[in-house]
């Protein structure tokens, strides 16, 4: 065992005492955890650790990162704890070889019995990429390449796919997209607060890509003004502004089968620098409307007696420390709402 090793399996025996989960004990959940959760800090080396991780917390899956190690063993443990896997995974690009590996990532899936997968178009942001909408309009070509690709073998091995609305497309942008393929497998990872970021309404977000929902990232946000724009950030569940019982509802009723995965990011704010010509730059369809509205948003619901978190300064121990105490805390909020 490495000290890597050491160290991480040290970090989930200590969590599985913290939340009162013996080691094979069943998690008696509903909800997932994204590892995205664990993207500051705690960084399980493969799928089985990240598996491991999420039963110690008390989740009923996991959306992994990628499907990497022993994969029957991965599958025989997920049987054995009674947790679902869902998979994070890349789309492909034109190239044959690209193409090849995502059909293996989809044959891998399918043999671990993993209930869906989770892609983003962009891995950025739109606003922070494209300096000019004729660079975004090249992407949105790029983007739809790979959904042309991806589409037909996600109908060949029956898994359903989720695109996050993932701070690239608004939200009618998305749904479009999502209506011109028109298959029962791709739909909405839904973000419960990405859009934002997008001067898109949060709840008009969840009301038209409810009836598309694969899976989700539930988190609760805050905002704050500053000097370009507005910060955003990741809250523990029930300390944002987010109407997440109202969320819950609609989501349920659209797309009952689909899953609530936790992502709680701990991280820096970020920053959306509305306020800006760069920004601008890649919205022709926006307008001083959704600004107005957006900005209204942000003075309506800063909470100015507690400003948003920042961890970039803090040692590396007390950041492993708040991102498991945010997850703990997300997850036991949630279980008293009944949704894990």
């Amino acid at each position: 065992m490495d000290r890597r090793d050491f160290l991480y399996l040290g970090a989930a025996t200590l969590l599985s005492s913290q939340v009162g989960w013996s080691a094979e004990a069943s998690p008696n959940s509903k909800m997932g955890i994204a590892m995205t959760s664990f993207m500051t800090a705690l960084q399980p080396k493969d799928a089985y650790q990240s598996l491991e991780l999420c039963h110690s917390l008390g989740a009923a899956g996991v959306q992994l990162f990628a499907l990497n190690g022993d994969l029957p063993k991965l599958k025989a443990r997920a049987e054995e704890l009674g947790m679902f896997l869902e998979v994070m995974v890349p789309l492909p690009n034109d190239s044959q070889q690209d193409i090849r590996a995502f059909e293996k990532t989809l044959q891998d899936a399918k043999a671990v019995g993993a209930a869906c997968l989770r892609a983003a178009s962009l891995p950025t942001r739109r606003y922070e990429t494209f300096a000019t909408f004729g660079e975004y309009a090249e992407w949105v070509k790029r983007s739809d390449a790979a959904l042309d690709a991806a589409v037909p073998l996600l109908e060949k091995y029956k898994i359903r796919l989720g695109l996050e609305n993932h701070k690239d497309r608004t939200v009618d942008e998305l749904v479009a997209v999502l209506k011109r393929y028109s298959s029962q497998y791709l739909g909405s990872c839904l973000d419960f607060g990405n859009n934002i970021a997008l001067l898109d309404d949060p709840l008009d977000v969840i009301q038209k890509l409810a009836p598309y929902v694969v899976t989700t990232h539930m988190k609760d946000v805050g905002v704050e003004s500053y000097g370009e724009g507005f910060l955003l950030s990741e809250l523990p569940l029930g300390e944002g502004f987010l109407d997440l019982s109202s969320i819950v509802s609609l989501i349920r009723a659209a797309s009952p089968n689909a899953h609530l995965m936790l992502e709680m990011i701990t991280r820096d704010p970020l920053k959306v620098p509305c306020l800006t010509d760069k920004y601008w730059a890649a919205f022709p369809e926006r307008n001083g409307l959704y600004l107005a509205k957006t900005l209204r948003l942000v003075a309506e619901k800063t909470d100015r007696s507690k400003p948003l978190p920042r961890i970039g300064q803090l040692p590396k121990e007390e950041q492993v420390r708040m991102e498991q105490d945010n997850v703990k805390a997300c997850m036991a909020y949630a279980k008293r709402r009944h949704w894990a």
